[in-house]
This record gives structure tokens, sequence and C-alpha cells, in this order.
């Protein structure tokens, strides 16, 4: 299985250009970040999953991307976006999906990792809208395959308080596909930033 993460990258790109400055303290639905540690955080799962779509194995994808808003500049808008588009051309190469590689400290197989870099564009770019109060909005593809892996994910028993998620919420059966997906990401697809 492939996808093209060419949409999911462009509209993180898109939202980050919505993203004042006076915003990077905000919170958002991640709760271990503010608005700023996100987009850092983003900034370097672009280039450790792009290194890993490469198989260039090392420091990129040793360890996992930091989060730390302190490390923003004020290029960091232009900067994350070359890397987000330096990200989908890498996994549009079908090798990239093959055989294994390593992302975070972990080998894990090729399509596995593509799944995990799409699946953290698509969460933490509606991460990024609700905290900057944007709409989001996910081409269908992408959608079904992060419900997908994030299904085989939570049923594996993975999830937990500490882990990469947190619990999934609890949503109907009927709710919107985005919802379903942010909630078993452990988000509360209700969640909007507090009145200030």
């Amino acid at each position: 299985m492939t996808v093209d993460l060419t949409p999911a990258a462009r509209r993180m790109a898109e939202l980050l250009t919505g993203v004042a400055d006076d915003q990077l303290q905000a919170p958002t639905p991640c709760r271990a970040y503010t608005l700023g540690d996100l987009v850092d955080h983003v900034d370097g799962l672009s280039l450790g999953l792009t290194a890993a779509a490469r198989k260039e194995l090392g420091g990129a994808t040793a360890g996992a991307p930091s989060g730390d808003a302190s490390r923003l500049d004020g290029r960091f808008r232009s900067k994350t976006m070359r890397h987000l588009t330096d990200l989908a051309e890498a996994w549009r190469d079908p090798q990239a999906w093959t055989g294994m590689t390593q992302a975070g400290g972990v080998e894990l197989p090729g399509e596995t990792a593509g799944l995990v870099a799409l699946d953290e564009l698509v969460v933490h770019g509606w991460d990024v809208a609700r905290a900057t109060g944007q709409p989001y909005t996910c081409d269908a593809e992408s959608l079904e395959a992060v419900h997908g892996f994030l299904t085989r994910f939570t049923a594996s028993g993975a999830t937990q308080p500490n882990g990469p998620f947190g619990p999934p919420v609890e949503v109907a059966d009927d709710a919107p596909l985005i919802d379903r997906v942010v909630a078993l990401a452990g988000r509360d697809p209700a969640w909007s930033p507090p009145a200030r």
C-alpha cells in the first residue's frame, strides 16, 4: 500500500501560514505541546520521516523528533514548509514503502513508516487548525488510510497515557471520519482553545 502524502503535507503548510507569532504559546489538543512546541515537532518529524523514506538511517531517524518552541526562529514557517515538501516527495518513491527502515529510533517496515508519516500530518494538522481557529479539511484517501492505521494501532493495545497517543475517545459510530480519526488518536473532537 502506498498513499500520496502531498495533500496532507500541503494542508499542513497552509495551516502554518495562519500561525501568528503571538499564538505560539497557545495550548493545543496535543496535551504535551504548546502550538510552538507542536510546530517544532512537525518540523522535526518531517526531517526524520524524510530520512526514513530514503533509508538514510542515522541521527534524524535514531530518536523522537523534538517538541520545543524555543528552537523556532523567524524563518520557521518557510523552513518547515520546505521540509514538508521534501517529506511528501520522499514518500512518492515506491521504494520508500518497501523493506525496513527506522523512525523515532524504532525499526519498522517502510509501509508502516509511511503511514506513521501520514498519520502525523493529518492528526497534527487537525491539532494546529484547532489551536489557531482555522478550518481543517483532509482528502478522503488520507483520512481512510489514517483511520485504518489507527484502528489497527489501537486494537493492538499500543495506546497508553504516556505513549504516542492517549486512550481513544468515545465517539458515535456515525461521527464524521475526521472526528473518528482524532478520537482514535486520543483527542476530543469537540476540543477548542480555552476562552481568554
